[in-house]
């Protein structure tokens, strides 16, 4: 009877406990289901990137809060990825480029989506048809150098390994930089196997290789070396934020790799609708509008840039090198351990 009698008054108190929470367990369910996680690499979320910005813009559109999760630069935003898997706990990851593109989608953690406004991306920036990759902004890599301390800028690879530019260049690691990764890829596009002894002769020039694009861009602006590979849209940066046109993109003959970024949907989204309504928006003008300004892209549907864009040179070549192998970044690695 005793036994009977506690249980019956558990369950009593356990009832009144659930109705007296119910309110604060609809709450947090509410709470739950009304965001959307997003990975992306540290520029991007920094206080002068779009992701304040958008995530202001966003929220106040829909009414659903997002959450940025900073994972360094794109290299590390991936690894990140395949490490954790299915218990990334992120429902959208923003922020690869092409480079990238074929270890994301091995990985099966992306979902097929086709947002709104997919229709006005440029054609030749859609990186997969199922959209499992979205593109979301394109530049190309360049050499960016300081036009008072260079006067005459190298006008090739090649050029680059010369002995006035000894321990003048400032590059980023391809194992962990999107922008690391690109430039590889440019070296084996001109250099084909002999790759390795390009390498092997810039390596004098090479001042340092930073692990992502912010630090090695912010060793360049604190004046430690005078030529740092960056984007032909930085120079416009500069100009509209610092009023000078001191520092200037090099243009090579040889052309520059485009590079193309995206987000993607993954399988595992716990916020599945918010993730798609986020995807819309990505693609939806007054996200694109803030590219150019923030991010220093230029959008993937047709926009407006601005004034200071003119600054930004034009390559007549736009090459699409094949991504580096794991092979091929053990082998760089390799060049700088000997």
């Amino acid at each position: 009877m005793y036994h009977r009698t506690v249980r019956r008054a558990w369950l009593r108190a356990a009832a009144a406990l659930l109705v007296c929470c119910a309110p604060l367990l609809s709450c947090a369910g509410r709470e739950a289901a009304n965001e959307v996680a997003v990975w992306t690499y540290d520029s991007f979320n920094s206080e002068w990137g779009p992701g304040p910005e958008a995530a202001r813009i966003f929220t106040e559109q829909t009414g659903i809060a997002l959450r940025w999760v900073n994972h360094g630069d794109a290299g590390e935003l991936l690894s990140r990825l395949l490490i954790e898997g299915e218990e990334a706990g992120a429902d959208i990851i923003l922020g690869l480029d092409q480079n990238l593109a074929d270890r994301a989608l091995a990985s099966g953690f992306f979902e097929a989506y086709t947002p709104v406004g997919a229709e006005r991306i440029f054609p030749e920036l859609v990186l997969d048809p199922s959209f499992r990759l979205i593109p979301f902004d394109y530049s190309y890599f360049a050499i960016v150098y300081d036009s008072e301390l260079v006067p005459v800028p190298p006008a090739s690879l090649e050029d680059l390994t010369k002995a006035e530019f000894r321990g003048r260049l400032i590059l980023m690691d391809p194992r962990t930089s999107s922008p690391g990764l690109g430039f590889l890829a440019w070296t084996q596009e001109i250099y084909g196997e002999a790759w390795p002894d390009y390498w092997r002769r810039l390596r004098p020039s090479i001042l340092t290789v930073a692990e992502g694009w912010g630090s090695g861009y912010g060793l360049f602006t604190s004046g430690e070396a005078p030529l740092v590979l960056s984007y032909t849209t930085s120079p416009g940066y500069h100009l509209e934020y610092e009023g000078t046109e001191r520092f200037q993109a090099a243009i090579f003959s040889q052309g520059h790799p485009l590079q193309i970024e995206a987000a993607g949907l993954l399988k595992t989204a716990k916020n599945r609708a918010n993730a798609e309504a986020f995807l819309n928006f990505m693609l939806g003008d007054d996200f694109q509008n803030l590219i150019p300004l923030s991010n220093w892209m230029y959008p993937v549907i047709p926009a407006e840039l601005p004034e200071s864009f003119r600054i930004n040179p034009k390559s007549e070549k736009a090459l699409r090198p094949r991504p580096p192998t794991e092979g091929d970044l053990d082998r760089w690695a390799a060049l700088f351990q000997g």
